[in-house]
């Protein structure tokens, strides 16, 4: 990316919460609890902002995701929780973005492009919200539209097993084993029309389904 607003990497104070938070809870409970495994990780690019684009099955898909990227990933959170007096450091270190509740696709995608300024990995779930079986049905073409007006790539993640962590009924996570799959970096629509979104979006969504399906 040549693109002079944006910075390379995310601000210096972010990583030193992130290694910590995730050396000290994320990663072992990734690797020993879950089992876990990653594929494809040399396919991150260690400097410059992208689009994460994953499957959604689970409330602990966001910091799983994380623990396998080698680098931060940013994810939108409520305003609400950024006016909570010591909350809003913790979260906004570690890379989380206010959306306004009620502000519709645009505000979300202006909070995604500031993080993407910022130099953030930013992490976006193609279907906006969980499916029982963690394949992709339905994806939505906001990651596509974030990535066209930053013209940033996007790199497709498969989360594998997530949608077997939380039973109907049960608040304690089961230790079920969980693989996260890496694709290889696409480039950004070249236009913000809507055919070039949905080409964009539709391979995407064909790839990480086509990861998921690898299974174990």
């Amino acid at each position: 990316m040549e693109n002079s607003e944006f910075r390379e990497r995310e601000p210096i104070s972010s990583l030193f919460l992130y290694y910590l938070f995730k050396g000290s809870i994320i990663v072992p409970t990734f690797y020993s609890y879950f089992r876990g495994r990653v594929y494809g990780r040399e396919n991150v690019p260690m400097k410059h902002p992208l689009v994460v684009v994953s499957n959604h099955a689970s409330y602990f898909d966001p910091p799983l995701l994380g623990s396998g990227m080698g680098r931060p990933v940013a994810f939108m959170a409520k305003e609400e929780l950024f006016e909570i007096p010591i909350l809003k450091e913790g979260i906004r270190l570690y890379g989380a973005y206010p959306v306004k509740r009620g502000a519709g696709d645009r505000g979300a995608i202006r909070s995604a492009i500031a993080a993407l300024k910022d130099g953030w990995l930013v992490g976006i779930f193609m279907e906006g919200t969980r499916t029982v079986d963690g394949r992709i049905n339905d994806p939505k073409l906001g990651a596509a539209m974030i990535a066209a007006k930053a013209q940033v790539p996007l790199l497709p993640v498969s989360l594998w097993g997530t949608e077997k962590i939380l039973q109907k009924g049960s608040s304690w996570p089961r230790p079920v084993p969980i693989t996260i799959r890496i694709g290889e970096v696409i480039n950004p629509p070249q236009s913000s029309k809507r055919k070039d979104l949905e080409s964009v979006t539709e391979k995407c969504a064909m790839i990480i389904n086509q990861m998921h399906d690898l299974g174990r």
